[in-house]
């Protein structure tokens, strides 16, 4: 059995682990914090239960997956909530509109801003749906894009598709009224990216949500991370927690093992869910780094960060849905601002979570227990957070309070805790503080993107959101697939074809 050490318990390294034990590896996974989870860790204070990370599931069917390749059943483990509506969108001009998979009352509500874009709105899934069916169902965004041959044999199709117009354009295509431009364009804000600049194969979210519905785990997502932890232990594989790497050992041109708390762990192969330019810049010395050099590591986009509250609240708010957007009136200055000038604006958008929606028992009975996430910056702003942080936090909460009428929140509040970008990168290693790591734009997409195999150490990989296909949950969980399989060819273990007729049937269960 081959020893192989996974560094970090997000749900990429959770994943590979599973992949890797149930095909007769022995997997040790290292987390440098005290539970497994990474940036789906738990904060629990005071009776409220927080998700401080991912907030919700789509493409149930990718998690499916996970447990099927440990030969487990995902309802023995998790259970899944599908919500409806999705989202409550909230527009600047107190209008809304209740976003879902039906389409019927999607185009109700469309035509209530615009005739024409309601009526355009069933071309737009189709269109989509074909981006969904190479992404998803044909399997690229669990294909490793090693060379260049991955993408030329790609390019025909996504250009057919249009896929590499970016997001904000194709919608354009489609919807005049800027509230549906909106709402059809911003999903690469939850993978980190800018709409206005990410390429439209990312816009296979609307229809992965339509065919597969966004859900909620009982529990909290929190529950998701355990139960891959669970699995991976049955399985015989080890985690071990509290022991942050420390360096990668390389010699003779491959890995041999790691260093975490002075103890070396040998190991023929490293899979690192850490960071990527964390695992480059600091787990790696630069002799062995001939390509990615800290300059080139430095070089690249990294996405926005994320600044949130968690608020434990002695009432409930009926108007918030279980996930709720509050929009700013600007939309594309907005986003220069914090991708690109990097600076805190005076206005904001904001996503809410409002768990105790779906599950009460995240919160003390007749409670809320919310999450707020305000897109900024990433720590290469001129922004000094041990300063800015309360004023922001209290402009966020006056302005939910008195603006957009969440009676007597200050007054009521229970508990309130603050993530900054400066937690990002000192609780998770993230560069620049970026939640969710290199931008999302065409010339970092796919064979561009950071390659789920080193370039230099053959036998050292990377999963998570920084690797093909990039970042949120079904991402993350696909890179560990596409990971497996060069794990699998390079150690020279037999790809056997009812695995993969197993892995396929059940990513295309609707």
């Amino acid at each position: 059995m081959k020893r192989i050490i996974v560094i970090g318990s997000g749900f990429g390294g959770l994943a590979i682990a599973i992949r890797l034990q149930a095909r007769g590896f022995q997997v040790t996974l290292l987390e440098k914090n005290a539970k497994v989870g990474g940036h789906a860790y738990q904060l629990q204070k005071c009776g409220y239960t927080f998700d401080m990370g991912p907030s919700l599931i789509t493409a149930p069917q990718i998690i499916r997956s996970v447990f099927h390749a440990a030969e487990k059943r995902l309802e023995d483990y998790l259970e899944l909530v599908k919500l409806d509506p999705f989202y409550r969108i909230y527009f600047h001009d107190g209008t809304r509109l209740d976003y879902s998979d039906d389409g019927a009352r999607m185009k109700a509500q469309m035509a209530n801003f615009n005739a024409n874009d309601a009526a355009n709105y069933d071309r737009f899934m189709q269109d989509c749906r074909g981006i969904y069916e190479a992404v998803i169902t044909g399997g690229l965004g669990a294909t490793p894009f090693m060379d260049f041959k991955a993408l030329l044999k790609f390019l025909p199709r996504a250009l057919k598709l249009k896929a590499l117009l970016p997001a904000h354009y194709f919608v354009s295509r489609y919807f005049q009224d800027p509230r549906h431009r909106f709402t059809f364009s911003f999903h690469p804000l939850f993978i980190g990216g800018n709409p206005f600049r990410a390429p439209s194969v990312y816009l296979m979210i609307p229809y992965l949500e339509k065919v597969g519905g966004v859900w909620f785990s009982k529990g909290g997502m929190y529950s998701m991370a355990q139960a891959f932890a669970r699995v991976l232990e049955e399985l015989g594989g080890e985690i071990q927690t509290d022991a942050e790497v420390e360096e990668i050992v390389v010699k003779h041109g491959r890995a041999t093992g790691v260093i975490a708390n002075q103890k070396f762990y040998a190991a023929e192969a490293v899979v690192s869910n850490a960071d990527w330019a964390h695992t480059h810049l600091k787990l790696l010395k630069t002799e062995h780094r001939r390509k990615w050099s800290d300059r080139k590591v430095e070089r690249l986009d990294y996405a926005m960060s994320a600044f949130l509250l968690y608020l434990g609240v002695r009432r409930q708010y009926p108007q918030l849905m279980h996930h709720t957007l509050i929009l700013s009136e600007r939309y594309k200055e907005l986003v220069k601002d914090i991708f690109d000038r990097k600076i805190l604006p005076e206005d904001f958008s904001m996503y809410l979570h409002a768990p105790t929606r779906t599950d009460a028992t995240l919160a003390p009975p007749g409670c809320e227990s919310l999450c707020v996430l305000i897109p900024v910056p990433n720590l290469a702003g001129d922004i000094d957070w041990n300063l800015a942080a309360k004023p922001f936090a209290e402009r966020i909460l006056k302005f939910l309070e008195e603006d957009f009428g969440l009676q007597n929140l200050r007054q009521e509040l229970e508990v309130l805790e603050m993530l900054t970008p400066i937690d990002f990168k000192l609780r998770r290693n993230c560069h620049l503080g970026s939640a969710w790591g290199i931008e999302p734009k065409l010339t970092q997409t796919a064979y561009f993107r950071p390659h789920n195999r080193s370039e230099e150490i053959p036998n050292l990989y990377f999963v998570g959101a920084n690797t093909h296909p990039g970042a949120g949950v079904p991402g993350v969980l696909l890179s560990a697939e596409a990971t497996e399989k060069l794990v699998l060819a390079d150690t020279g273990v037999a790809q056997d074809g009812d695995y993969y007729i197993r892995n396929h049937a059940c990513m295309t269960e609707s």
